[in-house]
């Protein structure tokens, strides 16, 4: 029997979790760093944690005679990614890393692309006084130096240290347009952050902005490695492992 490692916590991962499930001669394990207090569970095994750098990658690998790896985990989750292209190479376990696509801007929308958060921190006083954060929970200490007022969403609290002024809402997505034009009135946004993670969950706060007409700053994705095969889908990463599995 095949045994897949899928490093996970995205929707990607669980849908390809899905349908590989009950495929057979094939083995699924899926991985959580543990970062979220609940996440979203994929059917099948589930182990939590990290495995220590590539080094501990690898050495797991082995120990548990995988013969595939997928990384589906978040577009920005760019140490694991490293880790894992790491480890592929000292085993020689073959390795995809699926990410879902980015956004694309539309002509109605005033979108400002910046290489990190410290970018977008530095663009943010021309933009705006009151700014709605969507960067995640362990960002915000990049903007604890600007003199404005913060609306921080993430599904668990945030990391300190925190802007002065900052509002946090704890939520999880996915979100409607009128979910989200309604909390963007509500505390008077003048401008959105984020970043490009892609994918339906979160994307009606960037209709609610274009609605509102209000700018965009958002912190582009890291490169995903060269040489390493890439997938865009659930169903194309499920024919990858499917054709090296056969």
């Amino acid at each position: 029997m095949r045994r897949l490692l899928i490093l996970g916590g995205t929707a990607e991962a669980r849908a390809l979790a899905a349908r590989l499930d009950g495929q057979a001669d094939l083995h699924v394990v899926s991985s959580l760093a543990g970062r979220v207090a609940n996440p979203r569970l994929p059917v099948g095994e589930v182990r939590e944690g990290g495995f220590g750098g590539p080094e501990g990658l690898a050495e797991w690998l082995r120990e548990h005679a995988i013969d595939l790896v997928v990384d589906a985990t978040h577009p920005f989750a760019r140490r694991m990614t490293a880790s894992a292209v790491s480890a592929s190479a000292g085993t020689g376990v073959p390795l995809l890393v699926l990410r879902r696509p980015g956004w694309q801007q539309g002509p109605d929308d005033d979108w400002r692309w910046v290489p990190t958060l410290e970018a977008a921190a530095r663009l943010l006083p021309e933009l705006g006084r009151r700014v709605f954060l969507t960067t995640g929970r362990r960002s915000l200490a990049a903007f604890t130096g600007l003199d404005l007022w913060f609306l921080a969403r993430s599904v668990d609290p945030p990391t300190p240290p925190l802007p002065g002024r900052t509002v946090v809402v704890l939520s999880r997505g996915p979100y409607t347009l009128r979910g989200e034009l309604e909390l963007m009135r509500e505390h008077r946004v003048e401008v959105l952050v984020t970043k490009d993670s892609g994918g339906e969950m979160t994307t009606a706060k960037l209709a609610a902005a274009r609605e509102l007409g209000l700018p965009v700053v958002i912190v582009r994705r890291p490169p995903v490695p060269g040489g390493v095969p890439l997938a865009d889908t659930a169903e194309a990463a499920a024919a990858w492992v499917k054709a090296q599995a056969g």
